[in-house]
């Protein structure tokens, strides 16, 4: 069994060093939804909440989190990253959001792309709250990765 990177000689967590590693063209595509009712996926779709453009703000705010994800998760390096997208797709009982992160960087961006869908979920939350409590994030999700040593991943269809 490998070592943990994450756990120094005394067992404590610590930073992965990754001066030593290539720069790579890496990418990443993540995935969540978050469940509304099927009167504020009309709301949503109509551009008629009261806080306003609800995809707008959480597409600005998916790539925000996408660029501050650092900041956020401890073990996370601070990386250039050169393109983070967000789409959105307005059912009649969900939001599905699918967000894809790329960098010419030295380790990858899943963490990025997970980071941009969960704040682009919470922010729909957030601005869709007034007239919706039970609103349910869900199945947030890494759906493929390249580049890099541990070469590419597509996660298997559900």
């Amino acid at each position: 069994m490998d070592p943990l990177t994450h756990v120094n000689e005394q067992g404590r967590a610590r930073m992965v060093d990754v001066g030593d590693k290539a720069a790579t063209d890496r990418r990443a595509v993540a995935a969540g939804r978050i469940l509304v009712s099927p009167e504020t996926a009309a709301r949503i779709r109509a551009g008629t909440v009261a806080k306003g453009d609800v995809l707008a703000v959480a597409q600005v705010a998916g790539i925000q989190a996408a660029k501050h994800c650092w900041e956020l998760i401890p073990m996370c390096h601070q990386l250039p990253l050169t393109g983070v997208d967000l789409r959105f797709a307005v059912t009649d009982r969900s939001v599905e959001i699918e967000a894809a992160v790329r960098c010419r960087g030295v380790t990858g961006v899943e963490m990025e792309a997970l980071t941009a869908v969960t704040a682009a979920a919470l922010t729909i939350y957030d601005m869709c709250k007034a007239m919706q409590k039970d609103m349910v994030i869900e199945a947030v999700r890494l759906l493929e990765k390249s580049g890099g040593k541990s070469g590419d991943y597509h996660a298997e269809a559900k």
